[in-house]
Parts: structure tokens; sequence; C-alpha cells
């Protein structure tokens, strides 16, 4: 495995770069989505059954289907990697919506009350409240979404976008020695989450300072 890495480095560094900005960049799409889906399924009752709904079904579509479906909604080429971006943010919604209302309803009722006393508009007390409150809720479930991502891009082989899944590919076609690139896809991928999910926390820690500050009971 190590001699396989060392003789194809570069197509291998290009293909786990190309990975981290499809598992990455789709989280990061769906959360500015989901925070407003999820603030509307928050506060308006009646609108959080239909939305968990949806998302739901959006989850229960394999990513194949989905990643083959992309180019006749958005117009775009079967080997145009907006297809892997949009379909894994579709899946980040799906994901993050009920975090996001979850987090948001969390909230104590006497965290919002002091805050309007204190003066803040809605929006205001939402950024600078709420929201910071809701943020380990929240940040649970991006780690969630964010894993979830590192396995789902390997999909994209199929329809010929290049990253980490490739090597399974390779493995499979290869006439002998098909353990090694199937072995390293395999530990790159684990490496890469395990990364991925330290940097979440890492991030949700300086996020949250206040909760280093509360005594552990």
């Amino acid at each position: 495995m190590f001699a396989y890495f060392t003789g194809h480095r570069s197509e291998i560094m290009a293909e786990l770069w190309s990975h981290v900005q499809l598992a990455v960049i789709p989280v990061i799409i769906g959360l500015i989505i989901a925070l407003p889906l999820g603030w509307v399924a928050a506060r308006f009752k009646w609108a959080y059954p239909p939305l968990i709904s949806v998302a739901g079904l959006i989850y229960t579509i394999p990513s194949l289907v989905l990643f083959v479906a992309m180019p006749g909604i958005l117009g775009t080429q079967i080997l145009d990697v907006v297809n892997v971006i949009v379909a894994l943010a579709a899946y980040a919604v799906a994901l993050l919506v009920r975090v996001v209302a979850d987090g948001l309803a969390s909230v104590p009722a006497d965290a919002k009350q002091a805050a309007t006393a204190m003066g803040y508009k809605p929006l205001g007390r939402f950024f600078a409240v709420e929201l910071p409150l809701a943020v380990p809720v929240i940040a649970a479930g991006v780690r969630v979404a964010t894993v979830s991502n590192v396995s789902l891009v390997t999909v994209a082989t199929l329809i010929g976008t290049s990253q980490l899944g490739t090597l399974f590919s390779d493995g499979f076609s290869a006439g002998t020695d098909q353990s090694s690139p199937i072995l390293l896809g395999i530990v790159l991928c684990i490496v890469l989450a395990l990364v991925l999910d330290f940097a979440i926390q890492f991030a949700t820690r300086a996020l949250t300072p206040w909760l280093r500050a509360v005594p552990k009971t």
C-alpha cells in the first residue's frame, strides 16, 4: 500500500484534495440553506412536520440516482463536478434542517426573554443569542453530515468524478495487486473523516467558550 502511494503520489494527492472539497463545500452550502429553513420550522409549529418530511424524503433518494439526475435538472454535463456538489448539498440540507430546528427549539425561553428585555430585536436576538446557544446541537449535525459526505463522495466515481473513490475503481480494474489502491482508499477516507470531525469539534469548542466555564456534574 505504501509503495502504491509512493508511485502515484501526485495523482492521489490531487484526488484527496478533490475529495476534501466535495465533502466540505456541500455541507457549507447545506448549512447556509438549512439555517433559515430550520428557523422557520422552529418558529412556526405548523411548518415543522412538512419541512422535516420533505427533508427525510430527499435523504432516501439513492446517491447514484441523484448524481445521474442532476445534469437533467441543472442543465450541466454528466462529468461536471457541480452535479456532485449540488446533490451532496441536498443531502446536507436534508440532515441539517431537523438539527437546526431542534437546536433553536432547545434554547431556553428565559434566555430569549432576557435578550428581548435587553433590547434585542428578533433578528439581532437570533444571531446574538439563539444561534450561538444552538451551536452545540447544530455542530453535532454538521459532524454527521460531513462524515457522511466523505463516504457518499466515493459513489461519484461511477459518474467519472475524480476523488479518493477513484482508488477503488483503479483497484478493481488492476490486473495484479488489487488490494493496495483499495486499502489505501479506505484508509485515506477514514483518516479524512477523523480529521474533519476533529476540526469541527475544535471549531465548536472555539465558538462556545461558555460551555468550558460551566462545571460538569
